[in-house]
């Protein structure tokens, strides 16, 4: 199961006092000299501590229990992908597919925070803002009948499929197995879902997202160990609504295809280990699927989500 969403630490709390006192008692077992030209100033004056200290909680920030989960990997994004639409264009985009209000997300578009302010510096080049259809307003629009939450997002990805098939060559290899008893969004997706769906009343949500790039040759479970405090994984409606607005970013064999890590895949029996779907694309069209969570393949990488502060 997917780790939560769990609040941030600051030096005030135990933890935060636990490290404080690890750097004052090597502080004070180096017995530096005073004075304005003795090693303590020196230290003082010399640059690059808190790089140091940067570089020491990204190095051991995660468990690196499945770090061998990976291979090297130069796939990248079709040719034909420049990157997501201006927002505006992407919130009329997923309105006019589905059919939903974008009243409100265009609301909240006027003040969204710049993304280099909670994006960390290695996903940013590939970090953009896309717009998504809400389980709700799909629900409401094609399904109101159905009021169970994990029945209801297996039909939106449903949906999402049947549209996806009038456009352009689809097909399913989980047929007949997309719904609650084999598909399910994960606790910490959920949880960060459920965050920007109350900062975001309306139909169409606003996310911060990267599709594949950011992890690419990394398992799924890799991947989801090694996310930054605010990252979560993108699900099966997310990764394929964004298809349905993009659909340059699915052309082609050779290109990097996203694992949708915020959903996980039940198989039937016990003793086939836990999978995770995927998009993939190639000269036939766009196919979805599951493979092993702890499957390396340079042709894939998860996708991705940001919090951005709240």
């Amino acid at each position: 199961m997917s780790p939560t969403l769990a609040p941030s630490v600051t030096h005030r709390d135990p933890k935060g006092t636990k490290f404080l006192s690890i750097v004052e008692a090597a502080y004070d077992k180096a017995k530096l000299s005073d004075g304005p030209d003795g090693e303590a100033q020196r230290i003082n004056d010399t640059p690059g501590l808190a790089d140091y200290i940067a570089k020491f909680f990204a190095a051991n920030r995660t468990s690196n229990k499945y770090k061998n989960e990976q291979v090297p990997s130069n796939y990248a994004y079709p040719r034909e992908y420049k990157g997501p639409k201006p927002i505006k264009e992407e919130i009329q985009a997923s309105a006019q597919i589905f059919g939903l209000d974008s009243r409100r997300a265009f609301g909240f578009v006027q003040n969204l925070p710049a993304l280099e302010s909670f994006v960390p510096a290695l996903a940013l080049p590939w970090v953009g803002w896309g717009a998504f259809p809400s389980v709700d307003a799909l629900a409401a629009k094609y399904f109101p009948e159905v009021t169970d939450p994990a029945e209801r997002y297996c039909r939106a990805i449903q949906l999402i499929h049947l549209k996806m098939a009038e456009t352009r060559p689809f097909h399913n290899y989980r047929e007949g197995q997309i719904d609650k008893e084999h598909l399910r969004m994960s606790v910490r997706t959920q949880e960060a879902e459920n965050k920007i769906t109350l900062n975001q009343p309306g139909d169409i949500l606003i996310m911060a997202v990267q599709l594949g790039m950011f992890h690419r040759g990394k398992s799924v479970r890799w991947a989801r160990e090694s996310f930054v405090p605010n990252e979560f994984g993108l699900g099966s409606l997310i990764v394929g609504s964004f298809a349905m607005v993009h659909p340059e970013r699915f052309v082609r064999w050779e290109e990097l295809d996203p694992d949708c890590a915020g959903d996980e895949f039940v198989p039937d029996s016990d003793d086939v280990p836990e999978r995770s779907p995927f998009f993939v694309s190639d000269d036939d069209g766009v196919r979805f699927g599951t493979r092993r969570v702890d499957d390396t393949n340079e042709g894939y990488g998860s996708a991705s989500g940001f919090l951005p502060p709240q």
